[in-house]
């Protein structure tokens, strides 16, 4: 007989000192949980990306070149064809968008998710574009429309990106980006 799973505890608000050997080694090296603000730029501004797009840069780890960030596509358009060397899991937050290799649409609250070997191609048709939540690993490589290489981006292109914005418009970048 299967046993029910049932949810823990949960009938007061406190902190519990949870039992771990290994508590002070998580204080000393753990870089620790984090809020980021999205909806403002309190935390991390809106850096363009092309003439038609910006990325919020949410998040930066050297250590697994991961890197997260919200891209918005700002009415209907292309982000080029490119080619992902690691894995990326990306949510609809609004608008909708599609690529060219597929059949269906992204919606919001649609979950996308590309393996690493696959190229495609980014397209927005809705009249306000698209912003979609990304949590990326590894490369992307940009080719053109002949197929010819044109640009390598991971985690160290973005932290470019984002730090080269925030020298060039008087701004600190925001030390709680990088993990």
């Amino acid at each position: 007989m299967a046993s029910q799973m049932k949810a823990p505890p949960s009938s007061r608000r406190q902190i519990v000192d949870v039992p771990n050997n290994y508590k002070h080694l998580v204080e000393r090296l753990s870089p620790g949980g984090r809020y980021i603000d999205a909806q403002t730029d309190d935390d991390s501004p809106w850096v363009p990306f092309g003439d038609n797009a910006a990325i919020k840069h949410l998040a930066f780890d050297v250590r697994q070149n991961q890197y997260s960030n919200i891209l918005w596509v700002k009415g209907p358009g292309t982000i080029g064809t490119h080619l992902h060397r690691g894995t990326v899991t990306m949510v609809t937050l609004e608008g909708s968008v599609r690529y060219l290799e597929y059949d269906w649409v992204g919606t919001p609250g649609g979950l996308i998710l590309e393996t690493p070997g696959e190229s495609h191609t980014l397209v927005t048709d809705h009249p306000e574009g698209c912003k979609l939540f990304g949590w990326m690993q590894g490369p992307i490589e940009f080719y053109d429309e002949d197929a010819n290489f044109v640009e390598s981006v991971d985690v160290w292109w973005f932290i470019n990106h984002y730090e080269t914005h925030c020298r060039e418009h008087g701004l600190t970048p925001n030390p709680k980006l990088y993990l």
